[in-house]
């Protein structure tokens, strides 16, 4: 079976390891991932939810964080911070640095970023085709209130996640370079020969959205003969993971299982989903959208994989 799973962040290297343990011998899968939050730092690409899949899956990550190295040092950060050189609230620890500094140099020698991905992801070996929504350049920009004059200003959202911790109220986020962009040709082919389409229950606006909306995506997604079945973020009227509430408010979507379902919309309508699950108890009505409820704490890999099995017989693969 040809498993496609569209990912961002820490929620989505979870679940993909919730689909790891519930492949069966001989099926193949692949993940399309959020590039919206990447960003040049100190002169180099750093790619957070493409590192965050790689690391989790090949077993790099920092287990209690969810991101980054496990037994990160931070001596370049140290040394950054006696510079001064800005911005400081982005930290790079060792390790990770080695990571953007491969990735760096293969870029600027003109290998595009999925070909990058595959040569970083040979040593981590994840088990998953990690490939990145576009090669092209798309970072994701949030108008805020500068909180120093009062005017209106967009920012990297690096600075409004990282720095501000989401505490600026967002009027908006912008994709810059989207228009220009395309989507990756492999990703293209991943969801035109799957069987089955999952949406991870990573951060709806800002990951999800970043990849449906890159040119030629949602047209794929549209044309695909798989089922697109979603998993919901959103868990008792909470972001499971991460400060999707803030996300959500920019764009007037309730902060329940039904507002994202209804807000994703019916694939037959020209939205994404065929199939929705929500958690016990968070009984969604999404019309044009089969609604299932199933547990949806990912604890452990093997309790996501039930999950991802509930997903498998509602697309009815």
């Amino acid at each position: 079976m040809q498993v496609t799973v569209l990912v961002g962040g820490v929620g989505g290297a979870r679940f993909l390891q919730g689909v790891k343990a519930a492949a069966g011998p001989g099926d193949t899968i692949r993940a399309v991932v959020n590039i919206g939050d990447d960003i040049w730092m100190h002169g180099l690409r750093v790619c957070p939810d493409l590192d965050t899949c790689m690391y989790t899956l090949g077993a790099g990550i920092d287990t209690e964080k969810g991101w980054g190295r496990a037994k990160e040092t931070w001596s370049v950060r140290e040394e950054l911070e006696a510079y001064g050189a800005d911005p400081t609230w982005f930290g790079l620890g060792d390790r990770d640095v080695a990571t953007h500094l491969v990735r760096t140099r293969m870029l600027r020698a003109g290998y595009p970023l999925s070909q990058v991905t595959a040569a970083l992801c040979h040593r981590w070996s994840p088990g998953v085709d990690l490939i990145p929504a576009s090669d092209d350049r798309i970072e994701t920009h949030v108008v805020v209130d500068d909180p120093a004059d009062g005017r209106r200003k967009a920012i990297h959202f690096q600075e409004w996640w990282v720095r501000h911790r989401a505490a600026l109220p967002a009027h908006s986020f912008a994709s810059v370079g989207r228009d220009e962009a395309t989507a990756c040709p492999d990703a293209l082919a991943a969801v035109a020969d799957a069987d089955v389409v999952l949406v991870a229950p990573s951060n709806p606006v800002v990951s999800v959205n970043t990849i449906v909306d890159v040119p030629g995506m949602r047209p794929a997604l549209t044309a695909a003969h798989a089922k697109v079945i979603g998993v919901s973020p959103i868990v008792d009227g909470h972001a499971v993971r991460g400060m999707a509430e803030a996300c959500l408010a920019a764009v007037d979507v309730p902060v329940t299982a039904e507002g994202v379902g209804r807000w994703y919309g019916p694939r037959a309508a020209g939205g994404l989903l065929d199939g929705w699950l929500v958690a016990p108890g968070d009984g969604a009505e999404v019309p044009g959208v089969e609604v299932r409820e199933v547990p949806l704490m990912m604890t452990d890999p093997d309790t996501t994989a039930a999950m991802v099995r509930a997903a498998y017989e509602l697309a009815g693969v």
